[in-house]
């Protein structure tokens, strides 16, 4: 009678990441092996993701070295270590130190001339130590989907190297709660490496979008497209109440009935409080750069989004404004956030920009004759 193979059940921790991920589970798992993982970025979704990342394999996988992590300003990578302490983060002197030491390097930066300049640095330092075994760059920013190609050119280069585009979805409250979206491409046993060490440590579920890795960032920027939208039309909406004598409050009470989305409910509650503080949340600077790189993709696609246009109109009145206001003194938030392109709706009916109840100091109301 033949032997039967006795299997060793999952753990509820590997069943979810199963469940939760399109790939098989690597051949050798990580928990195996000693996998050496470096971050390049902590912004505010870089520094959640990032501890998220390194908590959990502190936590839940034996024998790993802690998460190596670089960002431009030291002071954000010394709160990491002290948040998590020695054993889970230790702190490198520069991006070409972390793409030199570790297996797999994730980067999440501010924009396109960000990532170019720090992946030519990385290729500049791997060129002059070549890497003698397997090592993946994973792109976790919002780029533009021909820069992929860009920084494929420059990792494909160097012997040993894959590249894998990764953007994440979820505002920072779920990247807080490891709760993103993650979506890859590229190489296929690339893709189902990173697989598992994202999922679930920073999100709740992978995307696969193919071996093209121009295919990840374009559906990163088409989501983006329905978050925008949907702050214009939110924006739009409350102004309308405002305008009309309805009230913000009660347009904010229906969306609670009728769609209770997060999204919804967040930039609601936030456009409704009139608060605009971007620290913490998504800066107007990111949406501006977010509109630009999705409207730069409906003339490459003859596919217009005539939404997305009426966002970024308002997105850049909202900052001129807030601009103004910071020359003068007299603004009341240091970085905008991007759901105060709401401005630009209040402004357009006669409201103040960052409190729809008030109205515009440079309105004057008409008379009327008697």
């Amino acid at each position: 009678m033949a032997e039967q193979t006795q299997h060793t059940p999952l753990s509820p921790l590997a069943q979810r990441q199963v469940s939760q991920v399109p790939f098989s589970r690597p051949a050798t798992p990580e928990s195996h092996n000693r996998v050496q993982i470096g971050w390049i970025g902590l912004g505010s979704m870089g520094y959640l993701m990032a501890r998220n990342l390194a908590r959990h394999r502190a936590t839940h996988l034996e024998h790993q070295p802690p998460l190596l992590v670089w960002n431009r300003s030291r002071e954000k990578s010394e709160n990491l270590l002290k948040e998590l302490g020695e054993s889970a983060v230790t702190i490198a002197q520069s991006a070409a130190e972390v793409a030199i030491k570790c297996d797999i390097v994730i980067s999440s930066l501010a924009n396109d001339g960000v990532v170019k300049s720090t992946y030519q640095d990385i290729a500049v330092a791997l060129k002059a130590q070549p890497p003698a075994k397997h090592k993946i760059f994973v792109e976790a920013s919002t780029i533009y989907p021909s820069v992929a190609g860009e920084l494929d050119a420059l990792i494909s280069a160097i012997p040993h190297c894959h590249l894998v585009t990764s953007p994440v979805f979820g505002p920072p409250l779920l990247a807080d709660k490891a709760g993103l979206v993650v979506a890859l491409s590229g190489d296929y046993n690339s893709k189902k490496e990173v697989a598992y060490v994202l999922v679930p440590a920073i999100g709740r579920r992978a995307l696969d979008l193919g071996n093209n890795l121009e295919k990840a960032p374009t559906f990163k920027l088409i989501g983006n497209s329905l978050i925008l939208s949907s702050l214009e039309i939110i924006a739009e909406a409350y102004t309308m109440a405002e305008k009309s004598g309805v009230g913000q409050a009660l347009v904010y009470e229906l969306i609670k009935e009728l769609m209770p989305s997060p999204l919804w409910l967040s930039y609601g509650d936030r456009m409704l409080k009139g608060n605009f503080n971007g620290n913490g949340g998504f800066s107007i600077d990111g949406g501006v750069k977010d509109a630009t790189h999705i409207r730069h993709l409906t003339a490459e696609h003859n596919s217009p989004m005539p939404v997305v246009d009426a966002t970024y109109n308002h997105l850049l009145a909202a900052r001129a404004i807030h601009q103004a206001q910071a020359r003068t003194g007299s603004t009341e938030f240091p970085v905008l956030d991007w759901s105060a392109l709401i401005a630009g709706t209040r402004v357009a009916a006669g409201l103040d920009a960052f409190d729809g109840s008030k109205a515009c100091p440079r309105t004057v109301p008409l008379r009327t004759s008697r």
